[in-house]
């Protein structure tokens, strides 16, 4: 124990001793919040660009439907040629111009339009001038069967399903989208940690495989000792690089947004999704009711819970994966030789979160979902973007938590136990490249 100690403190004050450790720890907070500066004040220019667009109406039809909004507005050509007010369109800068024929029915004139620009347009504003085309010919064929203008104005209201649980609590829409992109932000942390700390633990033991050190320190110390030591003393330097990330980014960006005045939820162009309150709550909430109301939702999130299993499962699966990285690296001579031996690696990773997104997002609950939280190689993600919907009756049942975790671990100890015997070999082996045949023989040794 002893020795295994020494081993795993040298090792980390190795790591953070490191310039370029010391230099990227610092660094990285200051270039990640400048990045969230930059692109919350990109959006801001973004969403202050006005489109105009001109409008050449020909038909008795759709004087007054096309209304301007924040981020469009509308300039009428009359009475001059189609090619002239293309030219005009063009030579004034506008967005496009929207041509509607003469015609003597508004199906026809409707039909005949044409949008031009100068490029092709966005999705975004067809979809707006198709509904207004769409409401215009909506209305005209109500009004056909005798449908007056009040009563098509209540139609057009909008209509939301109220939900609640069985205990009678209000349901937000959208709550557990959120919820699962909360989720799926931890089990994304834990990838990039696996990989770029796993990466840590295989050139620290190709560096010292190659400079000849290892065998002056296997004399001393068994194999295992010497994984384990690397693997441990990795991980708490990542843990603390990341600890200082986690604090110094929060302070920063808390710094930046007082002094810059920065709203943060200029960060997305989401649309503030809205709640009916319950009958009994009165008339539905104002927009500011809402936001309120998701407020007090994601303050009785399961932060400590998801944050205590986290850390848990982050732990068990970096050994996982270090232990694998760590084998790779005693059974190579450089850092080249290791990419056929990565992409197998990260792959599990990769599909954990992938199929973790769209099997948690659609059902989280669904035989993907649960297999994929159970299976150990992607569990870490997985069942970490299923955990923020909370543990027992309408969350993840205890059993499959409990089931994940035991398989997680005892995956661990065979894993570190052949990590342990390809170690053992490959750290002593020198100018050859090992194919999979090789490494399954030193598993028989």
């Amino acid at each position: 124990m002893r020795k295994l100690m020494l081993i795993i403190k040298r090792e980390y004050l190795a790591k953070v001793r490191n310039k370029s450790f010391v230099i990227m720890t610092f660094l990285s907070p200051i270039l990640m919040v400048g990045m969230i500066v930059l692109i919350a004040y990109l959006t801001k220019v973004n969403d202050s660009e006005r489109r105009v667009i001109a409008i050449l109406n020909e038909s008795p039809f759709f004087e007054n439907d096309f209304n301007p909004t924040p981020s469009t507005a509308y300039v009428e050509f009359r009475n001059i040629p189609l090619e002239k007010a293309k030219d005009s369109t063009a030579s004034l800068g506008y967005y496009g111009l929207l041509h509607i024929p003469a015609e003597h029915r508004l199906e026809e004139a409707a039909r005949g339009a044409v949008f031009y620009s100068k490029e092709s347009p966005s999705a975004t504003m067809l979809d707006i001038l198709e509904d207004d085309f769409r409401d215009r010919l909506r209305e005209q064929k109500l009004k056909d069967i005798g449908v007056s203008e009040s009563d098509f104005a209540s139609i057009q209201q909008r209509f939301e399903v109220r939900t609640a649980t069985f205990s009678g609590r209000q349901s937000l829409k959208g709550i557990n989208e959120i919820k699962a992109i909360i989720g799926g932000g931890f089990g994304y942390l834990i990838m990039m940690f696996i990989i770029i700390y796993g990466g840590f633990v295989m050139r620290s033991v190709i560096e010292e495989k190659t400079s000849r050190v290892v065998e002056v320190i296997i004399s001393s110390v068994k194999p295992f000792q010497l994984m384990l030591g690397k693997i441990i003393g990795n991980s708490l330097a990542g843990i603390t690089q990341f600890a200082i990330w986690i604090v110094s980014a929060t302070l920063l960006l808390l710094v930046v947004f007082m002094i810059f005045d920065i709203d943060p939820t200029g960060l997305g162009n989401s649309p503030v999704m809205s709640a009916n309150s319950m009958s009994d709550m009165g008339p539905p909430p104002t927009g500011i009711d809402t936001l309120q109301q998701y407020a007090e939702e994601l303050y009785r999130f399961p932060w400590m819970m998801l944050i205590f299993f986290f850390v848990i499962y982050f732990l068990l699966g970096y050994l996982i994966y270090s232990s694998i990285y760590a084998a790779i690296g005693a059974a190579v001579d450089n850092e080249t030789d290791t990419q056929q031996f990565i992409f197998p690696i990260i792959l599990p990773l990769m599909l954990a979160i992938y199929v973790g997104f769209f099997s948690v997002f659609n059902n989280p609950h669904g035989p993907i979902a649960v297999g994929f939280s159970l299976f150990p190689l992607t569990s870490p993600i997985v069942m970490l973007m299923r955990l923020p919907g909370g543990l027992g009756e309408g969350g993840v049942p205890i059993w499959q938590l409990v089931a994940s975790l035991v398989l997680l671990a005892a995956t661990f100890l065979g894993i570190v136990w052949l990590a342990a015997k390809i170690y053992r070999v490959g750290i002593l082996m020198y100018g050859k490249k090992p194919s999979y045949r090789d490494l399954l023989k030193w598993l028989k040794y």
